[in-house]
C-alpha cells in the first residue's frame, strides 16, 4: 500500500513536471526549459526533476511531444471532421498551415525544434517522432479516399510524403511573411500539390 501511495505521489510529480516545462516551452520556446526554471514553476526541486528527468534533453524532449499532443495538433489526427476524404484532408492541411496567431506560434515551436535536432542529436529522435505521427495520418486518410475512389493513388506513403513536403515548404514562407506566398495563398498552393499528387 505504501509503495503504491509512493507511485502515485512520483506519478502526480512527474506530472507537474512536465506541465510546468510545457509551459515554460509555450511561453518562451526552447531556451526557457531549464531545469531550475521548471523546478521553481513546478513547486518541487532541482532534485526531484532529475530524478524524473535524468537530462534537460530527456525533459526538453517529453515537453516538446507533449505540446503538439496538449495543443490539439491536428497534423498528428488521423480523423478531422466529418465529410469525405478529401474534405477532411483540405481541413487537416489547412489546420497545419500557420494563417492564425496560434498556429504561427506552434510553427515557431516546430521550426526551433528543427533547428536545434540539427545541432542537438538527442532533439533528433523527438523530430523523428513528430514527423511519423504526421506521415501515419496523412498516409491513413489518403489510402482511405483511395480505398473509396476519391484518390488515384498507388502507393500511399509516397504520397504523404509529397503532401507532406508541400505543407512544410510553403507553411515556413508563409511563416516568413514571404510576399510570394502571403498566407492566404498558402492553402490552395498546397492544395494544388495534392490534387497534382492524389490525381483528385
Amino acid at each position: 500500500m505504501a509503495a503504491a501511495r509512493s507511485n502515485a505521489r512520483g506519478a502526480v510529480t512527474r506530472t507537474r513536471i512536465l506541465s510546468a516545462a510545457v509551459a515554460c516551452l509555450t511561453e518562451g520556446g526552447i531556451d526557457e526549459v531549464r531545469i531550475a526554471r521548471v523546478a521553481e514553476r513546478a513547486g518541487t526541486s532541482t532534485a526531484s526533476v532529475h530524478y524524473h528527468y535524468a537530462t534537460r534533453e530527456s525533459l526538453l524532449a517529453a515537453a516538446i511531444e507533449q505540446s503538439f499532443e496538449v495543443a490539439g495538433d491536428v497534423r498528428t489526427t488521423t480523423k478531422y471532421g466529418a465529410g469525405s476524404a478529401r474534405e477532411r484532408l483540405r481541413r487537416k492541411i489547412e489546420a497545419s498551415l500557420p494563417l492564425d496567431a496560434h498556429r504561427r506560434r506552434e510553427w515557431e515551436l516546430w521550426v526551433e525544434l528543427w533547428l536545434r535536432a540539427v545541432r542537438e542529436p538527442e532533439l533528433r529522435e523527438t523530430s523523428a517522432k513528430v514527423y511519423r505521427q504526421l506521415h501515419r495520418a496523412l498516409r491513413e486518410l489518403i489510402e482511405e479516399g483511395a480505398e473509396e475512389g476519391e484518390f488515384a493513388v498507388a502507393d500511399a506513403d509516397a504520397a504523404a510524403d509529397r503532401v507532406l513536403a508541400a505543407i512544410d515548404g510553403y507553411g515556413l514562407r508563409a511563416l516568413l511573411d514571404d510576399p510570394a506566398v502571403p498566407p492566404e495563398h498558402a492553402l490552395e498552393r498546397v492544395w494544388s500539390h495534392v490534387e497534382e499528387t492524389l490525381g483528385s
